[in-house]
């Protein structure tokens, strides 16, 4: 039986990414402790504070990071400070759980990479998608085989948000979101398509500004291959009035999708067994559970690794990959080019920011 302790949370930031993680902590049953919040704005802190029952509030992370005793620290600012601050607590010796998107570049993220290996402490991204029970049982079983060769899939993120949520200042600008839908988005759910499908090896895409008073894109496509030889359409969008979340997995023996919108259970989860292969719904269902794939989920994974001294999911090496993919989107997209895993390296435009080489449209937005 693992050997199990109360951790010392905190949260920096108390938007409304917040409260998910919030209600995770106090629903972790003993395992975390939500003991001080921070956020600039002391007077949301001091409201968030008084909701959910914690004892301290603080009106900077540096004030927080000084005065408190802390194990883990959730950051759910807004994209531009992640870095600076998971780099912060890493020098303090506390873990820092990210939000998505971790980081503005692959250039940053490199640079949080080697904070880590300087700090006794871990670095990990909130990207909870991985860990409800369908997405387990589903590389589960296609660890051992029992889906056979993986073909084709497809991944679209088809949300819809409108002007007003762009008034928003932070919102819709590379230097300060990094990206549009494809960073900010449909992160979530292309993340799980490469965790199950594992290394990508290429990708052609486009990228557009349809719609939205933005400097960022509005759509995303892309082409991908695996190097399995399996291959993949991703779709990321904020301009479509029907919202939807879908991933559908054709393996040789069966097909596996989910749609959902914001997050699934495993009632989302389909399976259609291949002619002569009706042995892999029975396997299905024999590991159904009810895990959804919330803050919850993902927080009892990132404890399960604490107990046992190991690094917590989802690490800085797996998040890169899923940042690297998004690099080599925007470069596919603003160059016409394909573009190969490892392709973007430390002196590409693209490992500096997302937008590289620049966009083919003009900037709308003050930064």
């Amino acid at each position: 039986m693992l050997s199990q302790r109360n951790y010392r949370a905190a949260i920096i930031g108390t938007g409304g990414i917040a409260h998910a993680h919030a209600e995770a902590l106090i629903g972790s049953g003993g395992r975390a402790s939500l003991v001080a919040v921070a956020d600039t704005d002391a007077g949301r802190a001091s409201e968030f504070a008084a909701k959910f029952g914690v004892p301290r509030s603080h009106g900077s992370a540096a004030e927080l990071l000084r005065e408190e005793e802390l194990d883990v620290v959730h950051l759910c600012t807004p994209p531009q400070s992640h870095a600076p601050l998971a780099i912060a607590c890493l020098e303090a010796g506390v873990t820092a759980l990210v939000e998505k998107p971790p980081t503005l570049s692959l250039a940053e993220f490199d640079a949080l990479i080697e904070a880590e290996r300087r700090s006794t402490a871990h670095v990990a991204t909130v990207l909870q998608h991985r860990f409800g029970a369908g997405a387990l049982r589903l590389r589960r079983l296609a660890a051992a085989g029992e889906l056979g060769r993986p073909l084709l899939a497809t991944c679209a993120t088809q949300w819809y948000r409108d002007e007003d949520y762009y008034a928003v200042p932070w919102r819709g600008t590379w230097e300060s979101e990094g990206g549009g839908p494809t960073m900010g988005h449909g992160i979530h759910q292309f993340d799980l398509l490469l965790s199950v499908l594992g290394p990508w090896s290429e990708v052609t895409a486009v990228a557009a500004r349809r719609a939205r008073s933005v400097d960022t894109e509005d759509v995303s496509m892309a082409l991908v291959t695996f190097e399995s030889g399996a291959v993949a359409t991703v779709v990321n969008s904020v301009v479509s009035p029907r919202q939807t979340s879908e991933l559908r997995f054709d393996y040789e023996r069966a097909t596996v999708e989910v749609a959902h919108l914001y997050g699934y259970t495993d009632d989302d989860w389909s399976v259609t067994p291949a002619p002569g292969h009706d042995d892999v719904a029975a396997l299905w269902a024999a590991g159904r559970t009810a895990g959804s794939s919330g803050h919850r989920g993902w927080l009892a994974a990132v404890l399960d690794a604490l107990d046992q001294d190991q690094a917590p999911p989802v690490t800085a090496e797996d998040a890169r990959r899923t940042m690297e993919f998004i690099a080599a989107l925007y470069a596919s997209a603003f160059t016409g080019e394909r573009v190969r895993s490892g392709q973007i390296t430390a002196d590409s435009p693209f490992a500096q920011k997302m937008d590289g080489t620049g966009t083919p449209w003009e900037k709308v937005r003050n930064s």
